[in-house]
């Protein structure tokens, strides 16, 4: 059974500052890219098993009372966090030592290797109609695009680049500073190449040997029927040009619609507001209202009642997934009390509320 306090070289009293002390120490005595030796990556592992336990305070009182056995049975792993690798544990060293490691190299990128392009973010705005029925629209984009001339190599016609001969094409190199646990090599960018691997001597005119150029270019975008704020589409392709003939990046199309002054949206569904008098309640009433398809006649049953709505199917906004489906326009009403009246409106007002109230006085009587 491994005695964690042992491995970290620490006794079973230390502090969290102590334990740390102690692993920045021995990690690096033992990390793979500076000790060479076979048990190297095996006590590496050990020392972040023990590291991850000892510093936390739940693991820790487990242990110390039941030892691995009981991390077990607690439901606690003891494989520790660098089992299946070193991509944790190298974040863990790097947070100590300032990064740098590759483990051995193998896993550092070919700087003339192709590599993607970025990908590209444009904002839109569309007016609500624009939105709800889509539209084809051409746009203007900043992006890196190939240079024409040099095709990519950043030389200039009839030149080659040459591979970097500070870091023999590598794109980085060691670096050994002296710091207060001893003399500590990390990987670097190559300062003479930039990464890159190998350097032009005769640039390209028109890129200045960047292999690529800031170039304006037009996209054709194919909106689709509903969209709201917060859509989002995606051109394959049409963002930054790759790297030593990688492939481009993807442009990310992100949409904004302008608010109607008139309609509310609620997902598919549209919502007006639609006033009427006390009379139109009453009685019912045909009203021509403005739709997303044009005007339409609308019948408000006698009797509507101030908030209630009229619904009109399929005069919504179209399914963004199925175009043929479209929601409902639900018109509001709201019942507005006139506040100057005519004396012939007036007196018409004056013999309804007899009549309401005679009506409501018979109708206590009978109760009574």
């Amino acid at each position: 059974m491994s005695d964690y306090y042992e491995i970290l070289g620490v006794d079973k009293n230390a502090s969290k500052d102590e334990i740390k002390s102690a692993f920045r120490k021995m990690a690096r005595q033992w990390h793979p890219d500076v000790n060479k030796s076979p048990e190297a990556e095996s006590k590496f592992k050990e020392l972040g098993k023990a590291y991850e336990t000892l510093m936390d305070d739940e693991k820790r009182a487990t242990y110390d009372r039941y030892g691995e056995d009981g991390l077990r049975d607690a439901g606690f792993s003891t494989q520790g966090p660098f089992a299946g690798g070193f991509g944790d544990l190298e974040e863990v060293f790097n947070s100590f030592f300032g990064g740098g490691f590759g483990f051995g190299g193998s896993r550092r990128q070919n700087p003339n290797a192709p590599q993607r392009g970025d990908d590209l973010r444009l904002d839109i705005t569309l007016d609500f109609e624009e939105a709800v029925f889509g539209l084809t629209k051409e746009v203007k984009i900043d992006h890196l695009e190939q240079c024409p001339t040099c095709k990519g190599t950043g030389a200039k016609d009839g030149a080659k680049p040459e591979t970097c001969k500070t870091c023999g094409g590598q794109g980085s190199i060691q670096q050994t500073t002296r710091t207060v646990l001893g003399h500590f090599t990390q990987i670097v960018t190559c300062p003479h190449c930039h990464g890159k691997g190998t350097v032009i001597s005769d640039p390209c005119p028109d890129c200045h040997g960047q292999g690529r150029k800031d170039t304006e270019k037009t996209v054709e975008l194919k909106i689709p029927a509903g969209v709201d704020t917060g859509s989002k589409m995606r051109l394959s392709h049409e963002g930054d040009s790759g790297i030593n003939g990688g492939i481009a990046g993807d442009l990310y199309i992100v949409i904004h619609v302008n608010p109607s002054p008139y309609y509310k949206r609620d997902g598919i569904n549209v919502y007006t507001k639609l006033e009427i008098s006390p009379a139109q309640a009453v009685l019912g009433d045909t009203i021509k209202i403005k739709t997303l398809d044009g005007e339409r006649d609308v019948s408000i049953p006698a009797g509507i009642q101030h908030g209630e709505s009229v619904k009109i199917k399929n005069a919504g906004v179209p399914n963004i997934s199925k175009p043929t489906m479209r929601g409902d326009h639900i018109v509001v009403v709201s019942v507005k009390t006139p506040t100057h009246i005519s004396n012939e409106e007036k007196s018409l007002y004056q013999r309804l509320f007899e009549i309401q109230a005679g009506r409501a006085e018979k109708s206590k009587g009978f109760f009574r």
